[in-house]
This record gives structure tokens, sequence and C-alpha cells, in this order.
């Protein structure tokens, strides 16, 4: 306030220094690099996988559907088909549903698709 001193004023801080834009485009590159690798290449090629299936479907097949139950298919259609669980029930599915197919034999090796006379009854 005097006329004869100046007054003193503390420097400002330097500014920070803002990333260039190449740096900003790097790390748009590298992020969607990751997320395709990981994310989205992966689940096409699951969906894939899965559509060769069901398109692979054939009558005879035994295979492992929604919520664990085996059978063998008795009859195929556009979306869906007949599966026989045992000797007496058969279902339609929508042919999305199934997991997995197995190889030939491997219902009668684990004890179904035969007869049901095979369970036993509780004896009391």
């Amino acid at each position: 306030m005097s006329f004869f001193i100046a007054d003193a004023y503390a420097n400002a801080p330097a500014a920070a220094q803002e990333p260039s834009a190449f740096a900003n485009i790097a790390m748009l590159v590298v992020f969607m690099l990751v997320f395709y690798f990981l994310l989205w290449r992966p689940q096409a090629k699951r969906q894939k996988e899965h559509q060769a299936l069901m398109s692979d479907l054939q009558k005879g097949d035994e295979i492992v559907f929604a919520g664990g139950l085996l059978g063998k298919i008795k009859n195929v259609d556009e979306d869906y088909a007949l599966v026989e669980i045992n000797d007496n029930l058969s279902v339609k599915i929508q042919k999305a549903s199934v997991i997995a197919t197995l190889p030939s034999g491997t219902l009668k090796g684990i004890g179904t698709g035969g007869s049901s006379t095979n369970l036993k009854k509780d004896e009391k």
C-alpha cells in the first residue's frame, strides 16, 4: 500500500499440463482392444459354436439341455425338438436350450434311457 514499496505477490503454481491428444486417443484404443479381446470376441465365438450345435441336431442324438436333463432326440423341427427322457416320457424343447451333445451310448451307460424297471422301490 505504500507508494515507495512494491506489494509482493506469491507466484501462482504452474498449471498442470493436460495430456496430449495422442495420449488420450492411445488410451481409448487400448481400452477398445482390451474390450474386444476379453469380452466381445470370446462371446461371439461361443455364440457361433452354439448356433452350429443347434443346426447339427439330428434324430437319435443324445443331448443335455437346460436344467441338466438328459435325453435322446426323437424328432427335430425348425425351432423345437422332441426329446425322449425315458420310455414313458417325451418332452418338446426349444433347440436353443440344448447345452451339449453326448457321445452315442452315454445314456445307457449311466442307467437312463433304458426301461424304468431298473429303479427299486423303498422297502419298509
